[in-house]
């Protein structure tokens, strides 16, 4: 628990773990709130395209701004914008009717600032905590976000049934602004940085020059796209229907879901002491605990039993998650880890609406136990490739400092600044607070 000795990550987390709640909380109430409004699970899903698409479309420009700006005053312009979205869907559903295209567009605000929060966050975490407390600090959020997704449904069907999904809104947007209250009471900004704009597309393409110069990043990142889309996206809506069929109803996947955010919480708190030499190999190899969920569920075992799986599969899932966020963060450049970060959430997610379009069809083609045993299988396909690729093997963790900018990628004023200057304890230090340079010419800026 070293990490919360340490005043400017304990003030983080604290506004983090408060928001975490709120996301859990949120989607639930929303989903009740359209339900109530229109009764149309076509509106439903509308609505949650609203929120997702524009955080695929704009985690890019997200990572990009990321690196130009301190990351610490775009996630506080993130968390007033989704507070501000979220606090007027809460104030229409408590004292009005909203129309649907109302709703549409306060979401697509809320998945807009939401990309650019996540590359920034990612980026942020290791300017505030030492080298040495990293993979503590990434498994403590771990664990926060894991404990609101067991709590943050409980809290949003009481607030729902009590007071109105309303309420469960406002207080989703009250968790912004007890995030952003935080973020401003750190002192520190990260690194001065002096940046002299240029285009766009050029610093989208560092971006992924960066991510294509080491393999066992793309070589992941393709690997978990690939998992989302034929096993997560199918065990989300096959799950519950398997469920409902001949486990028990909603009850029976509850505990199953259960048993999975308590093992998460159970692998992040693991990687609080357990830190691999050999990180993302380690991860791979445990990999295939995942499988048991998906061939318990197949083989419809008893309800407890699945429990244990999910649970199992939950340990792995948390711990690898830690491995590979510090993983990341020590072996990127500083200047362009928003950047990575944001091709790391696209190529991760990009698949996974398709995969839960894809299942219902699927299933009925081969059969709905088919359809969950060959998604548990194509685990272990998957992570057999990915354990013959030389440099996932190779990859260790770094026990000082994040990695150094190399000295052939110190083209730039933004990451010779970056490497150059000494930390700063300003809120906005002299360099982050004057952009110098032209305006950007391929007018993102406007």
């Amino acid at each position: 628990m070293g990490p919360l000795q340490e005043r400017e990550f304990r003030l983080l987390f604290a506004g983090q773990a408060v928001s975490v709640v709120g996301d859990g909380v949120a989607p639930l109430a929303i989903a009740f709130a359209v339900l109530d409004l229109t009764g149309s699970a076509t509106d439903l899903g509308i609505v949650l395209a609203a929120q997702t698409l524009p955080f695929l479309l704009f985690l890019l420009v997200g990572g990009v701004w990321a690196d130009r700006l301190p990351r610490q005053r775009v996630m506080l312009a993130s968390d007033l914008v989704r507070a501000a979205a979220q606090g007027s869907l809460a104030l229409l559903l408590l004292f009005g009717h909203p129309q649907l295209w109302v709703i549409v567009v306060l979401e697509v605000a809320y998945g807009s600032a939401e990309a650019f929060f996540r590359p920034a966050s990612v980026g942020f975490l290791p300017e505030v905590i030492s080298p040495g407390r990293l993979q503590e600090a990434n498994a403590l959020f771990g664990m926060s976000t894991s404990l609101s997704r067991v709590a943050g449904p409980l809290l949003a069907g009481l607030l729902v049934a009590t007071l109105g999904a309303g309420s469960a809104v406002g207080f989703d947007a009250l968790t912004f602004l007890v995030s952003a209250s935080f973020l401003l009471r750190l002192r520190s900004a990260g690194r001065p940085r002096v940046i002299e704009r240029r285009p766009f597309v050029r610093e989208l393409a560092e971006g992924w020059s960066e991510l294509r110069s080491h393999v066992w990043l793309w070589a992941v990142i393709l690997e978990s796209a690939v998992f989302l889309f034929v096993s997560i996206a199918p065990l989300q809506v096959l799950g519950p229907t398997l469920a409902n069929q001949s486990l028990g109803g909603p009850k029976a996947w509850a505990l199953i879901m259960t048993g999975l955010g308590l093992g998460t919480i159970l692998g992040s708190s693991a990687a609080l002491r357990f830190k691999p030499q050999r990180p993302i190999f380690v991860g791979m190899v445990l990999h295939p605990l995942v499988v048991p969920l998906f061939v318990l569920l197949a083989l419809e075992a008893p309800v407890p039993v699945i429990a244990a799986g999910a649970l199992v599969a939950g340990i792995e899932l948390g711990l690898f998650g830690a491995l590979w966020e510090t993983t990341v963060q020590q072996h990127i450049p500083p200047a362009k880890l928003s950047r990575v970060s944001s091709y790391d959430w696209l190529g991760s997610v990009a698949l996974m609406p398709l995969g839960q379009v894809l299942a219902g069809p699927v299933s009925k083609a081969i059969g709905l136990q088919t359809t969950l045993m060959a998604s548990g299988l194509a685990v272990l396909v998957l992570a057999g490739t990915v354990l013959a690729i030389p440099d996932v093997r190779r990859v260790r963790r770094i026990d000082g400092p994040p990695q150094a900018v190399p000295a052939a990628a110190a083209e730039s004023p933004l990451v010779d600044a970056v490497a150059e200057e000494p930390p700063s304890t300003a809120l906005f230090p002299p360099g982050a607070a004057t952009l110098t340079g032209p305006a950007d010419p391929g007018g993102i800026d406007a």
